[in-house]
């Protein structure tokens, strides 16, 4: 299995290191220099660096795809892309993909929307100091504890009904409720079983500031 990090644009106080290769998305490029990080490839349109600094990282990375900024795909999009076509199975975990402009942050969120990239959704991480994001295609799933992490919040795609076992709060048909986003749950002590009938689940791992 091939671990790879995924720098963006976003907030980037927080990462980790242990990783086989790293890669920048867009300025998370000029990022991985400036902290002497590894920087094995650059994508993006590199519409939020300078042509100075895009010199420096062209110079700096073994390999550059630069997009035009006309395109259908966000540079995470291209990037997450490039990367499965050559690692099909990759674990990548995304860093930098809160605390920038809120529409990146939300394109960031719903990934495996993007038809080419839902069959690799289980491969996608997204992670900061306080929150990590996984995702789960439609069925019966079970959600593990990550260490750290408090709550655990369920956000259906779709609007498919789901149902939630072996946690603090359950969900089933009994007491179904439409919600968005179904926040604040905990473990037991034991995993979550979820089911979800279409579309796909978006896990949420979370902690408060200490």
């Amino acid at each position: 299995m091939t671990k790879i990090a995924l720098f963006a644009g976003g907030d980037l106080s927080y990462y980790e290191t242990n990783f086989d290769y790293f890669i920048g998305i867009d300025r998370g490029s000029l990022f991985l220099l400036k902290n002497g990080l590894p920087l094995d490839m650059a994508v993006g349109d590199f519409d939020s660096v300078s042509n100075q600094e895009l010199a420096q990282i062209k110079a700096s990375c073994p390999k550059v795809i630069q997009a035009k900024p006309e395109k259908d795909d966000t540079d995470t999009e291209l990037a997450l892309k490039v990367i499965f076509q050559e690692h099909p199975d990759a674990q990548v975990t995304i860093f930098g993909a809160f605390g920038g402009r809120i529409d990146h942050m939300m394109s960031n969120v719903f990934l495996p929307s993007d038809p080419d990239l839902a069959p690799s959704m289980r491969q996608i991480a997204l992670r900061d100091a306080l929150n990590l994001i996984h995702y789960y295609p439609a069925g019966r799933q079970t959600i593990l504890p990550q260490k750290g992490m408090t709550y655990v919040s369920f956000m259906p795609e779709s609007d498919a009904p789901l149902t939630i076992f072996g946690a603090r709060y359950e969900l089933s048909a009994v007491n179904f409720f439409q919600k968005k986003i179904y926040s604040s749950n905990e473990f037991l002590d034991q995993p979550i079983e979820v089911e979800l009938d279409s579309g796909y689940l978006i896990v949420i791992y979370s902690k408060d500031r200490s």
